[in-house]
């Protein structure tokens, strides 16, 4: 399918777990053009969200990480487990975020307890599917040029290879001031009934009320 009209086609491996759901956003502006506060409020401590995750939500988020032979601990551990020492640590709060796109999706997953990826559609190239990575693939996540070991782990691809993923997204196609589009992909697992939908609707609410046009992306599920 063509990005540039607006067409995008997500293949998904088949998977004993894995219930993603895909989705494109498209901005009024550049994220740098927009301010949107209204994002942040959810990384305020007392903050009642539709979705409060729980150990019950993170062991099964793990094991969703699990079952192509990736070790989902320490520093390897799911993002939505992250987002929780962020936010205590005040690197995320009501009035210190990164773009509209990224605080939306650090909400949601915060929240939900789900890892959410996302990346700018501009920086990436169809075709697109999901899959396990082989072991001792890798790539860069940070501008530092940090690199993380993403074998065995379920990941975003695009034409050039993995580019996101529930741990930590490629620093290849990540957003940034200028972006206006993204595909963003929320990392649910069938042990969870209902709680991919409900973040993916909680995510697009969020979305839409700034400003943005947002469409899911047909496939999804393993």
């Amino acid at each position: 399918m063509d990005a540039e009209q607006g067409l995008i086609a997500v293949a998904v491996d088949p998977h004993p777990l894995l219930e993603a759901v895909v989705f494109t956003t498209t901005f009024p502006a550049p994220l740098g053009a927009q301010e949107h506060p209204a994002l942040r409020v959810p990384f305020a401590p007392d903050f009642a969200a539709p979705l409060q995750s729980d150990d019950a939500v993170r062991l099964a988020v793990r094991e969703l990480l699990r079952q192509a032979g990736f070790k989902p601990t320490g520093r390897s551990k799911p993002a939505s487990e992250y987002l929780v020492r962020a936010v205590a640590e005040g690197w995320l709060s009501p009035d210190q975020g990164i773009n509209a796109a990224v605080d939306a999706c650090n909400a949601v997953s915060l929240h939900s307890g789900l890892p959410i990826s996302v990346v700018d559609l501009d920086l990436a190239a169809a075709p697109y599917s999901i899959a396990a990575c082989p072991a001792r693939t890798s790539y860069v996540f940070n501008p530092s040029g940090q690199v993380i070991d993403i074998g065995k782990l379920l990941s975003l691809w695009d034409a050039q290879g993995p580019c996101a993923g529930p741990v930590k997204d490629s620093q290849r196609t990540k957003t940034h001031e200028g972006t206006t589009r993204t595909l963003s992909v929320i990392w649910g697992t069938g042990a969870l009934p209902g709680r991919t939908e409900a973040a993916w609707r909680w995510h697009r609410e969020l979305l839409e009320g700034a400003g943005a046009v947002v469409e899911r992306v047909g496939g999804g599920g393993g």
